[in-house]
C-alpha cells in the first residue's frame, strides 16, 4: 500500500445471495433435520460462490458493489454521496470490518473510529458512563485515556445530566451525540461517520462540523457519507459518487455535487402514474407528474426559497366540467405539510376527452433541508373521487446560500421557515405629568 494513502481500495466487490423459500415441512422430524442441516447446506453454498465476474449473470445475488476503485489521502477529507441503494452503507461496513468482501481488497492505515449507526456499540441495560467507557474501549482507547478525556466528551455531548441513566431511556439523538462524542475523541487517524449529523439540533450539528473540521486541521482523514450536500460542501475536500455499487464519479466536491444533481434530475424528476396504485372511479386518472424548478427545468432538490413546480399530466375517458384538483406535501413520516386545491384560487379546470397538462406552483417555498417531501395527488368532480395517487415522488431539500443555511439547518423549528418582518418600538413608561387647571 501507498503511504501516502489513509485508504486503498482495489476492485472491491460485494455480492449478497438472495434466498429463496424452502418447501414446507410435513412433520417435526423434518423440521428437526432441516435445522440440523443449516450449517452444513450454508457451508455448501457459500463454498459454491465464484467470486468471478460470471456470477454477477446469477439471478440469485445482489452485487451491494461491483469492482470499485478509488484511494484517500492521509489528511483528506472524502465524501461519498449517491442515491439510497448505491452501496455507501455496505462499502462503510466493509472499511469498518463489520462485513467482508466478496472481491477485490481495501486496506486501512492507522486507528480507526466509525459512527455508522444510531448509538453504535452501546448496551441499552447500561448507563451513558458505563458506555462511554465500553464503547472508548471497544474503539481501541485505554481505561486511562477515557479517563483523561471523560469530561470533555460528556461536555460534548450535551448529555451530563443523564450519564448515570440507562441508554435504554435515551432519545436516538441522545444515543448520537453521546457516540459522536466518543469517537470524535478517541484521536483517530481516520474517522468515519455515515449521516449522523443529521439528528440533533443546530448548536450540536455546529459542534460536530467544527469538531470534524479541528480533526482534519490535525491532518486527520475523514470518510463522510450524507445525503446533505451542504455539509459535503462544507467538510470535504473531495467526493465520489456511486451508483448501483459502481463509481459513477471522483473529483472535486462541487464537481461530484453538479454530477450528483444532473443524474437526479434526469433519473428521478419524472414519474409514470399509469400502473401507479389509486382509488378513485377513472373518469379521469393521473399519467405522469414532473418537479421542475423556477426556470422549468426538470429537478428533485429544491432549493430553498426557490419556486418549486409539480407539472400533471392527466388522461381524461369522458368530458367533464368543474374538476378540482389538489397537490398533496407529505413528510416521509405521512404527515400532510402543505395541501394545495386549485378550488381555493378560484381556478376552473374543464377536460374534454384525451390528455391535458396542468401545473401548480409554490413560490418562494422555503422547505427546510432535511425534511424531504413526497407528493400526492387528489382528483375530484361533483363531490366524486375522479383519482387518487399517494406518495408518488420525492422532493429533497437544499440550502445553497449561507443566509438561507442560518434558516434552515436546525430541525427542530419545523418544516418551513415562512417569509417574516420583525420590528421594535420603546414603550414609554415614565410617570405621566401633572396637568395644571387654573380656573
Amino acid at each position: 500500500m501507498n503511504s501516502m494513502f489513509a485508504i486503498e481500495v482495489q476492485g472491491l466487490s460485494k455480492a449478497y445471495r438472495i434466498g429463496t423459500r424452502e418447501a414446507p415441512v410435513d412433520s417435526m422430524m423434518q423440521l428437526a433435520g432441516r435445522i440440523l442441516m443449516s450449517p452444513w447446506r450454508n457451508w455448501r453454498r457459500l463454498g459454491r460462490m465464484d467470486v468471478t465476474k460470471d456470477l454477477g449473470t446469477s439471478q440469485d445475488l445482489h452485487w451491494a458493489l461491483q469492482d470499485l476503485s478509488f484511494h484517500v489521502r492521509e489528511g483528506e477529507s472524502l465524501a461519498v454521496i449517491g442515491r439510497n441503494g448505491a452501496g455507501k452503507s455496505t462499502l462503510l461496513k466493509i472499511l469498518s470490518r463489520i462485513t467482508e468482501p466478496t472481491s477485490g481488497r481495501a486496506v486501512i492505515q492507522g486507528r480507526v473510529a466509525s459512527l455508522l449507526e444510531v448509538g453504535t456499540g452501546f448496551h441499552p441495560e447500561l448507563t451513558g458512563r458505563e458506555n462511554v467507557y465500553m464503547n472508548g474501549t471497544v474503539l481501541g482507547m485505554t481505561k486511562r485515556e477515557i479517563d483523561r478525556k471523560f469530561e470533555r466528551i460528556a461536555e460534548f455531548s450535551g448529555v451530563e445530566k443523564f450519564l448515570d441513566t440507562p441508554v435504554k431511556r435515551y432519545s436516538s439523538g441522545m444515543k448520537v451525540r453521546l457516540a459522536f462524542a466518543v469517537a470524535a475523541h478517541l484521536d483517530p487517524e481516520l474517522l468515519i461517520i455515515d449521516e449522523v449529523l443529521a439528528v440533533g439540533d443546530a448548536s450540536f450539528q455546529k459542534r460536530c462540523m467544527d469538531r470534524m473540521a479541528e480533526i482534519s486541521r490535525e491532518g486527520r482523514t475523514i470518510l463522510f457519507v450524507s445525503h446533505n450536500l451542504d455539509l459535503v460542501d462544507r467538510l470535504c475536500h473531495r467526493a465520489i459518487v456511486l451508483r448501483q455499487g459502481s463509481l459513477q464519479y471522483e473529483g472535486t466536491v462541487q464537481d461530484a455535487i453538479s454530477h450528483y444533481l444532473t443524474d437526479e434530475a434526469q433519473c428521478g424528476s419524472v414519474r409514470d402514474l399509469t400502473v401507479h396504485s389509486r382509488s378513485g372511479d377513472g373518469r379521469a386518472r393521473f399519467a405522469q407528474v414532473e418537479i421542475q424548478n423556477s426556470l422549468g427545468h426538470p429537478c428533485v432538490f429544491h432549493r430553498f426559497g426557490d419556486t418549486l413546480r409539480v407539472a400533471i399530466t392527466i388522461d381524461a375517458d369522458c368530458e367533464l366540467r368543474d374538476v378540482g384538483i389538489a397537490v398533496i406535501l407529505n413528510s416521509a413520516s405521512g404527515n400532510r405539510i402543505i395541501t394545495s386545491w386549485n378550488r381555493e384560487t378560484d381556478s376552473t379546470f374543464h377536460f374534454d376527452r384525451g390528455s391535458h397538462r396542468c401545473y401548480c406552483d409554490f413560490e418562494n417555498l422555503r422547505l427546510r433541508p432535511g425534511h424531504d417531501l413526497w407528493v400526492s395527488l387528489w382528483m375530484e368532480q361533483g363531490g366524486s373521487v375522479l383519482d387518487f395517487v399517494e406518495s408518488v415522488i420525492e422532493i429533497q431539500c437544499r440550502a445553497e446560500d449561507e443566509a438561507s443555511q442560518r434558516l434552515s439547518t436546525d430541525r427542530s423549528q419545523g418544516v418551513i421557515a415562512l417569509p417574516q418582518r420583525w420590528g421594535i418600538e420603546t414603550i414609554d413608561h415614565s410617570p405621566a405629568k401633572e396637568v395644571v387647571v387654573h380656573r
